[in-house]
């Protein structure tokens, strides 16, 4: 596991998290990193929409961010490999602000997850599109990236199914489940795509607190 800098500078970021992995609705390493994932590798993403924020006084305003990873069955074991893609609006000073929190360098839920990965390929800048459509999110990069997920419907049609009161570092308490579709390309190493798998999106809350 990856160690973090122990310098913690003030933060806070609000916004839209949704997730898509290839294992089955609800993915089982959502409830626990303890629990086993559907396959030998959970590959899936996490991806972020920043509607509001600030590090250090620098804004982070309306800003997307993708998540890679790709990890063994058990993730408590650790061993991820992530690539982090960043919004080519963002400046150079933006672009360190939000690595740094999301490599856990500069406090925050981060750093806990930032303990499990071993390798980091190196952080890119793209223009990364999002749409927002109510019940479904998507977020793509030309040729390299596009993911979609979709709510499921509950018994009361009108209303989404949800999980209240789970325990997550990153989402809210209140996770809407869904069902996402996933393509990623990025050389011949690092290519999946999933579809009808575990996603879920709930607002986030983040501070360096």
């Amino acid at each position: 596991m990856s160690d973090t800098a122990n310098t913690t500078k003030k933060w806070w970021a609000k916004g839209l998290l949704f997730e898509n992995c290839n294992c089955q609705i609800v993915c089982p390493a959502h409830v626990s990193f303890k629990q086993l994932c559907t396959y030998e590798r959970c590959l899936g993403h996490w991806s972020i929409h920043i509607d509001e924020g600030e590090f250090n006084g620098i804004p982070l305003h309306d800003l997307n961010v993708i998540i890679m990873y790709d990890t063994p069955q058990l993730m408590f074991n650790g061993k991820w490999v992530e690539t982090i893609f960043i919004d080519e609006r963002a400046d150079d000073i933006q672009r360190k602000a939000i690595e740094d929190i999301l490599t856990g360098k500069s406090g925050g839920p981060w750093v806990i997850l930032s303990r499990f990965v071993e390798k980091r390929r190196p952080t890119r800048y793209l223009p990364i599109h999002f749409d927002d459509q109510g019940r479904k999110k998507r977020m793509w990069v030309e040729d390299i990236f596009d993911t979609t997920v979709e709510s499921l419907r509950g018994q009361d049609r009108d209303q989404t199914v949800v999980i209240e009161n789970m325990f997550n570092y990153l989402h809210s308490t209140r996770q809407v489940v869904a069902a996402g579709e996933t393509w990623w390309k990025d050389g011949d190493d690092y290519t999946f795509s999933t579809k009808g798998t575990h996603a879920l999106y709930s607002k986030f809350s983040w501070t360096s607190q």
